[in-house]
């Protein structure tokens, strides 16, 4: 998750981000020059750092893997500035990239400056006036799904990310890919393996009633309404945020995705969302399906299909982190609460099989 609220200014460890070798970067980009005020962190769920700042005049938003990278961390980086860079200007709602150093060895890590979003993030706060309004509310949730749809019917091709991603065989990959993913978790020391009922039946009816025939586009991958950024003064999307899983695929899996993490006030995933899934007034499925078809002319006949495919999918990327919990590298109450939201996904798969 992507979440860019504030929080209060800390000291900024040096070998992270090293405002000396920055500086000297943007004078290079041609960007004003000047000091560097109002630094803050911005947080919200990830180990990314984000860091905005003021400088010449301008505000920023700098954005880099984590303190202690991972393997991927700056391919993602990369792979993140790539794709908001492809999008300015084609009126999708998400941040717009001011300049991208994908060179690691300026600072040690990939990184970028983004503008800075002027909304909220639901997980974060929901203000008074999408609180007191379930018409407001319902129509955020239509906003996301209008965002979503927006992005799918975008020319990849015609964008420059032919290769962002690999088409080809895409539905075919997914059973298959995140089973092994799941298996993997087995190497975390003290986790006793997946304790998922019907893994196995809901992986064997996805791949017997797979479509047939799809159209590739652009996928944003993890569009739960914590990775949406809302205006302060109405129900619009202003920017969707978090980009770490877009590629090129089906993008009727997003639809799926959200209509997966529809928060129902209750249970434990609509936690993800904090006060905006406690009070609910979101739009049903079948809005959600309805209101997809106003910007999209895909056949929308197996929706059911991608949001157990969502289920299944978003389920075992969240026992990721309860496999890592039980060998200590995760909070456990992180991994207990992340779990829950797993078997919850999955009950949603089988009834939806039904």
């Amino acid at each position: 998750m992507w979440g860019m609220s504030e929080v209060q200014p800390v000291a900024v460890d040096r070998d992270v981000v090293d405002f000396a070798i920055i500086g000297k970067w943007m004078d290079e980009q041609g960007l004003p020059a000047g000091e560097f005020e109002d630094v803050r962190p911005l947080g919200g769920g990830t180990q990314n750092i984000m860091l905005r700042f003021r400088r010449g005049g301008r505000d920023y938003v700098l954005r880099r893997g984590p303190q202690h990278l991972r393997a991927a961390s700056n391919s993602v980086i990369n792979r993140e500035s790539r794709i908001l860079g492809a999008l300015d200007g084609t009126g999708i709602r998400a941040p717009r990239v001011i300049a991208a150093c994908p060179d690691e060895s300026v600072l040690g890590a990939s990184f970028y400056l983004m503008e800075p979003v002027v909304g909220f993030n639901p997980q974060n706060e929901l203000p008074e006036l999408h609180a007191g309004d379930p018409e407001v509310r319902r129509r955020m949730g239509l906003s996301a799904v209008e965002a979503i749809a927006r992005l799918g019917s975008l020319d990849h091709e015609a964008l420059g990310l032919g290769d962002y991603g690999k088409p080809e065989g895409f539905l075919e990959r997914q059973v298959p890919r995140w089973l092994s993913e799941l298996d993997s978790y087995s190497a975390n020391a003290g986790y006793p393996g997946p304790e998922i009922p019907g893994v196995e039946r809901v992986g064997e009816w996805l791949d017997r009633n797979r479509p047939a025939r799809w159209r590739p586009g652009i996928l944003h991958g993890d569009c739960h309404l914590a990775n949406m950024m809302f205006s302060f003064d109405g129900p619009e999307v202003v920017a969707m945020v978090d980009w770490e899983m877009s590629t090129i695929g089906d993008p009727l899996l997003d639809l799926g995705w959200q209509i997966a993490t529809r928060p129902e006030p209750g249970t434990t995933g609509a936690a993800l969302v904090g006060s905006l899934g406690a009070v609910g007034g979101l739009p049903t499925p079948e809005e959600m399906i309805a209101h997809y078809g106003r910007f999209s002319d895909r056949d929308l006949s197996d929706v059911t299909w991608y949001t157990v495919l969502a289920c299944f999918k978003l389920g075992i990327v969240l026992e990721g982190t309860h496999a890592r919990a039980c060998a200590g590298k995760a909070p456990a109450q992180v991994g207990d609460f992340l779990h829950a939201i797993t078997l919850e996904l999955f009950e949603k798969a089988h009834q939806l099989m039904e």
